[in-house]
């Protein structure tokens, strides 16, 4: 019997190293998925609009419904964390986002793809604050820091979701189909890592509000998150035209300001968790926001646009880890702090474009992404005075 038990007790402990192993890439696989899922949706935007026959005004509206959608997002992400925890949140949440993206493609007129695209944003972000405060929750388990590097994973997903739907767009594959090809996949990689995922899965005490907004101490968090995707949301919709309108460059050409953010932006939070180690998330985010504001002035003051490309790979790295550290020091308070201050993250991406095409119309191009480096200034200021960045 004894000879029995000790041939067995190998394999059983093989199968349970390679379950703990398994266990370590469930949560880089969440947030690599909802980067891939709203990548695949931002890059196949001029397909979905063609298809509609939108306008450049209406399509602004439809885009507001996505961010409207995740300001109205927080009854349904307290509902859902206060009754069945974050892990669950996760996979009821993030099959929804997938049914919606489906929709999203299957959308026959304009009224149908604005309530797809609201439900888009209800979806989005309470997956997206699920997925933190599950990652919140890991790095209390373990008192390891990993939110930077499955942010910076968040941002790879998106990328590869772009490309994919551009290669998809290059091949005439019409979004409902492109969109069902990915949904499918991506349904079962989410389980499985659902499946994986071990985290506590226990309710959280949330507050019955239609709104969350950060009180006392998280009220500079949230203001961090909201110039932080104001800033982000405007270098997104508008490096492109800031490329073609000031240096007069191409189609192929004017995409890649926001290739060489997102590229540098990425590259950053894969090693952003050993440098909060070492030098702490106040001292990054401060000097981060400092870097990022001098490479959008050199941008704007650049002779050509290669080195205005530059500029924005600068603002990149600089921008980097604001995002990730502000939703670490959220999510420690809890889910409510998490929530609140993701809305205001929500409304700075719901506000910022619009903003910086108002100052554009008015002033041109040169000074609306100037204001954007202003907006560095300003973050670099707030972090200073943010305690609770540590």
């Amino acid at each position: 019997m004894h000879t029995t038990a000790s041939a067995v007790s190998p394999v059983s402990s093989s199968r349970s190293s390679v379950f703990a192993q398994a266990q370590q890439y469930a949560l880089p696989v969440i947030f690599a998925l909802f980067g891939v899922i709203m990548g695949s949706w931002a890059g196949r935007i001029p397909a979905l609009a063609e298809r509609v026959h939108v306008s450049h005004s209406a399509l602004s509206m439809v885009l507001l419904c996505g961010g409207v959608g995740a300001l109205l997002s927080f009854p349904v992400s307290s509902f859902l964390m206060g009754r069945f925890g974050a892990r669950k949140s996760l996979l009821i949440a993030g099959m929804a986002l997938l049914c919606v993206l489906v929709s999203i493609g299957m959308a026959p007129t304009v009224p149908r793809l604005m309530l797809a695209v609201l439900m888009l944003g209800i979806t989005a972000s309470t997956y997206d604050v699920a997925m933190n405060a599950a990652a919140s929750k890991r790095e209390k388990q373990t008192g390891k820091s990993e939110m930077s590097m499955l942010h910076g994973l968040a941002c790879g997903g998106g990328l590869a979701g772009a490309t994919l739907g551009s290669l998809m767009a290059g091949l005439k594959i019409a979004p409902a189909t492109h969109f069902m090809m990915v949904a499918i996949p991506l349904a079962a990689a989410l389980y499985g890592a659902y499946q994986m995922l071990d985290i506590e899965d226990s309710a959280e005490v949330v507050e019955k509000k239609k709104f969350a907004l950060p009180r006392g101490p998280m009220v500079l968090l949230g203001l961090l998150g909201f110039l932080g995707s104001m800033s982000e949301g405007s270098i997104a919709d508008w490096s492109g035209v800031f490329l073609k309108e000031h240096f007069n460059v191409g189609d192929g050409m004017a995409p890649l300001g926001l290739t060489c953010f997102s590229a540098m932006m990425l590259i950053s939070r894969l090693v952003g968790d050993k440098l909060k180690t070492k030098y702490g998330a106040q001292r990054l985010i401060t000097s981060g926001a400092m870097l990022s504001a001098a490479g959008l002035f050199f941008a704007v003051l650049s002779p050509n646009a290669y080195f205005a490309l530059g500029g924005f790979a600068i603002a990149g790295l600089g921008l980097s880890l604001l995002f990730p550290f502000v939703f670490s020091a959220a999510g420690a308070q809890g889910p409510v702090a998490l929530a609140g201050v993701a809305s205001m993250a929500y409304s700075g991406t719901l506000m910022g474009p619009p903003v910086i095409g108002a100052i554009a119309h008015h002033v041109g191009m040169q000074m609306a992404i100037g204001y954007v480096g202003v907006l560095s200034l300003v973050i670099a200021f707030v972090a200073t005075r943010t305690r609770l960045l540590k």
